[in-house]
Formats: C-alpha cells, structure tokens, sequence
C-alpha cells in the first residue's frame, strides 16, 4: 500500500498498473465508510500477495486528483490496468463483492502468459515467446488469441506442419474473429508455396503471359508466403482488372485479407484500397 500525491501518481499508479493492477482509494481521515472499506482492501492486498496494489489518496489534500476522476462521493475506488481506468465502484462494498471486483480486473494466468508472449515476441525472442504462448494454451485451450498468436509465430519460423496443427485447434468461435480470416489465408498461401513453381519461375510466365491469371494468382501466394504483401497486392489487383469473377472473385477476396495482414502500414493499406476500388467502380 502506497499514499498517492500529485507528485507520484504517474509513477505509483500509471507505470505500476502496466506491471500489475492498482486500486486507488479515494478516502478523507473523516469519512466513517472510508474506515470501514480502507482495512478490508489493505487485507486483501496482502492476501493475494503481490497480484495487485493498493493505492490511497486522500481526496481532502488532493483536491486535483479529486477533480481529474470526478470523484463526487469517497469512498471511491479505481482500478488502473495498462495505465488506464478500467473499472470502479462509490461505497462500501461486502467482502464477497470486493473479490469479484478484483478477480475482473486482475489478469488470469492464461492472460499474463500471453502478455508474455506478445512482449517475447516484439523483442526478437522467438523461443521465450513460443513457450508463453504454449504456456497460456495450458491454461486455457479455448484462448483464441494465443492461439492465433502462436500460429503467426510458428510461420514467421518457417513450422508450417506445427502451425496447421494449432489452426485446427482454434475454438468453433475463431472464425467470427477479424484475425481469423487473413491467418487462414497467409496458412493456405504457406502451405501451396512448397507445391508452386518459385517466384522467379512464375514471375518469368506472368511477363511472357500477362492475361494468365492462374500464374498471377500463385504469385501472389508466393508473395503472401514470403510476407511481401504489396508485391501479392499488385499481382491480385491485376486479376481483379482483367475478370474479378475469375474463380469466384478470389483476388479481390485475398485482397481484403491481405489489408487485415498489413495493419502496421495504414497508408499502404488505403493507397491499395484506392486501388482497388478504382478497378471496381
């Protein structure tokens, strides 16, 4: 448990709450139900040792801080995940409520083992992040975005037989998430790369052969396999101008998968975007 000011609050509670959750408490020396609420949270925080952090501000002395959370009412709490308020609560709560409080905010350890993994990965740690991942499925199988985490990482690692493996686990409600769809098609365009010629071979067919469409599209797969999305782009924007209907208007299909993949590169996406929509009017 820390006293809160001005002063310490971005590095008490704004950094902290990216390690570990943090409860500020709102309280006054006068306040009758803040000595009531006040002993309840410190004991919780000691008997989840460690899983989150108790913060108190007196709201007589820190009037701005009162201000900035429009804090009408004391006792007033509010949980901080990620540097933001997630939830809160005015009052005293029972025992019973207060750990259904906590057990919404604190991340369960299926999530922290994500979290982990997301972090390993940004860093270039392939295999740290390949085990948190792996770490968070035990904890929770039906853990979609783990699992669609664990795939993108098995195909950046050239594991395409273990990544079909993890696809096929992916719950009966993964194909109504966004990232679904471009995974499916950046596993597909994987899995045909080992089976079509390279892409100096097709490259060659599609200069001699401009309105071979067939050769364009496995181009663009290769490109896909190869995560060189805006050459895939411009080989599938060729199909769309010459027959969009050419096998059920599968580039401008790919197309839209291939936008979910390139969320890094916005601008890239709406200069693509343009395009395609040029061919379509």
């Amino acid at each position: 448990m820390s006293d809160i000011t001005s002063q310490n609050f971005a590095q008490e509670v704004i950094e902290t709450s990216r390690q570990i959750p943090v409860l500020v408490d709102f309280w006054a020396p006068w306040c009758g139900p803040c000595r009531t609420l006040g002993p309840m949270l410190e004991k919780l925080e000691a008997e989840y040792a460690g899983k989150w952090k108790l913060a108190k501000i007196n709201s007589d002395e820190n009037p701005e801080l009162s201000a900035q959370f429009h804090v009408r009412s004391i006792p007033y709490v509010v949980a901080f995940v990620d540097g933001k308020p997630v939830d809160q609560f005015v009052g005293v709560l029972p025992e019973a409520q207060l750990r259904a409080f906590l057990d919404r905010v604190i991340p369960q350890p299926a999530e922290v083992a994500y979290r982990e993994g997301l972090a390993a990965s940004q860093a270039g740690e392939t295999a740290h992040a390949r085990e948190a991942f792996q770490n968070a499925l035990a904890f929770d199988p039906g853990f979609d975005a783990a699992r669609f985490a664990l795939v993108n990482l098995l195909l950046d690692s050239g594991d395409v037989h273990a990544a079909q493996d993890e696809f096929a686990l992916l719950s009966p409600k993964a194909p109504q998430d966004e990232r679904y769809a471009p995974l499916e098609t950046r596993l597909r365009a994987t899995e045909r790369a080992d089976t079509l010629p390279d892409a100096g071979a097709l490259r060659t067919v599609v200069e001699a052969q401009p309105d071979n469409l067939q050769a364009r599209l496995d181009l663009a797969q290769q490109y896909i396999a190869a995560q060189d999305y805006e050459a895939a782009l411009e080989q599938l924007l060729a199909i769309v101008e010459r027959d969009r209907a050419f096998r059920d208007d599968i580039a401008r299909k790919t197309m839209v998968s291939v936008f979910d993949m390139m969320r890094d590169a916005p601008q890239a996406v709406s200069h693509w975007r343009r395009q395609l929509a040029s061919k379509l009017n």
